[in-house]
């Protein structure tokens, strides 16, 4: 391909790979950039307009104190006036020391000062650009928004504005703490407590934040179970583990038991926060409590009794069910294989396949592949194409130039992406980049959806609603 020309790259291109994360997508990119492929990502950027290239190498180039080259790299994207590429410029242009530049780049107009999203990303470059008050004022007149609270909040760590925080976040808070007596749980500055806690705590007043946040607590004057977590958070961060004790021994356990756990664990006591939370399942045998224990039994390394605490929660229906959950945690296709090969395991309820998947690849990472293939053809999955499921096995017992003739011989736009992973672990990055289908393939790939009928206001009149 020749060099990236403007008519070659247009934003509709380029808010669809962002959208779809279409082109070559963030972890490829990485993965090539981990293999020393930066100028291989830089051509595929300028030759493919591939956006996530762009922005990649964008990214390792300012790493390396390399801005000049970066703000070649995005020049061509920013000529198409996409906001998303105007933003990368202006990042580089604030790494390099150039704020002023930055800033003018994206500042909002009288049009996107009523915006508080545009608002809340200028902010964002403001306080990097070191003008903390401006960024704060600018975002005052949209504390309508209820996350503006929280995005201010964030914007003035570590920045000596804490006081101005606080005189904010007042009148909210109290309004929230008067509005569960009121019955209005639609109030919309319902973390506003935990906020004003969070404050006095970075500004060094954490027992004024305890004694606060705590009185709040026991009068019942709080909206959501989020401001009742950051108080059991707050006390563990501060040793207090007889109030967060009593705090867990209530009608709170299931929201703040874990946390008492895991504070005890913290300070060395680790077999009395596991006593804690068998006593909780023996007393209410809720699944929150089981699947939070085997989690930690199993990141202890004692997954038999993992396994044991997990057990009734096997065969639970979607969320609830916990065999998942400790399939995650697992990295050793041994230990898989053990959780597999278990006899109280059972599959998904109605989503049996997640079962045959999880042991076929824990087969194929101990070298039993022809089992592990014979396993997913027997229960294919159905949402990608078996000879796919074929060629992820191989790659994952150690056979990849097998992996890699299955998928070339497939062809099809998802074979290519998954050979392209082959061949960038397998150091061959020109290669890979060359087979990955291009955006203008996989936008042609993908298949529409159908014109669903549509009432009034603009609601599906079929399912899915």
């Amino acid at each position: 391909m020749g060099a990236l020309t403007l008519a070659s790259v247009n934003v509709d291109d380029l808010e669809w790979q962002a959208r779809h994360f279409g082109g070559l997508p963030p972890g490829r990119v990485d993965l090539l950039l981990e293999r020393g492929g930066l100028d291989l990502v830089i051509r595929a950027a300028a030759e493919r307009g591939e956006w996530f290239c762009a922005q990649g190498a964008a990214q390792a180039l300012c790493r390396a104190g390399e801005f000049g080259r970066a703000l070649r790299v995005m020049e061509p994207f920013v000529a198409t006036g996409w906001r998303d590429a105007l933003w990368a410029r202006a990042d580089i242009l604030l790494r390099a020391g150039r704020s002023q530049e930055a800033l003018d780049l994206v500042r909002p107009d009288e049009a996107g000062r009523a915006s508080a999203a545009e608002c809340r990303a200028f902010a964002e470059l403001l306080t990097r650009a070191g003008r903390i008050d401006e960024a704060v004022d600018l975002l005052v007149p949209h504390m309508d928004e209820s996350w503006i609270l929280s995005a201010l909040v964030e914007i003035t760590e570590g920045r000596d504005r804490d006081e101005r925080m606080l005189e904010l976040i007042a009148p909210h808070a109290q309004s929230a703490r008067e509005a569960r007596s009121q019955g209005r749980w639609d109030h919309r500055f319902g973390e506003a407590q935990e906020l004003q806690a969070r404050v006095l705590e970075r500004a060094g007043r954490a027992d004024e934040a305890i004694g606060i946040l705590g009185r709040d607590i026991a009068g019942r004057r709080f909206l959501a179970q989020n401001t009742l977590t950051a108080y059991a958070e707050l006390l563990a961060r501060h040793g207090r583990l007889d109030t967060l004790r009593e705090l867990a021994a209530g009608g709170d356990a299931r929201t703040v038991l874990d946390t008492y756990a895991r504070a005890l664990r913290d300070h060395g006591r680790a077999d009395e926060a596991e006593a804690v939370m068998r006593e909780a399942i023996a007393a209410d045998d809720w699944v929150g409590h089981r699947a939070r224990l085997s989690a930690t039994l199993l990141c202890d390394g004692r997954l038999d009794d993992a396994i044991a605490v997990a057990e009734p929660g096997f065969g639970w229906y979607d969320c609830s069910n916990l065999l998942a959950p400790l399939v995650m945690l697992l990295d050793r296709p041994e230990d898989v294989l053990h959780l597999m090969e278990h006899p109280s395991v059972v599959p998904h309820h109605g989503h049996a396949e997640f079962r045959h998947q999880w042991w076929a690849t824990a087969l194929a990472g101990l070298g039993r592949v022809d089992e592990a293939i014979a396993l997913a053809e027997a229960h294919p999955d159905p949402w990608t194409d078996p000879r796919i499921v074929k060629a992820g096995l191989l790659d994952t017992a150690g056979r990849p130039d097998d992996a890699a003739a299955e998928l070339r011989a497939l062809g099809t736009v998802k074979a290519r992406e998954a050979l392209c992973e082959v061949l960038i672990r397998q150091g061959r990055p020109a290669e890979a980049i060359a087979v990955h289908p291009t955006v203008a393939e996989q936008r042609a790939a993908r298949p529409q959806p159908a014109p669903v009928p549509r009432d009034g206001n603009g609601y599906a009149l079929e399912p899915p609603f």
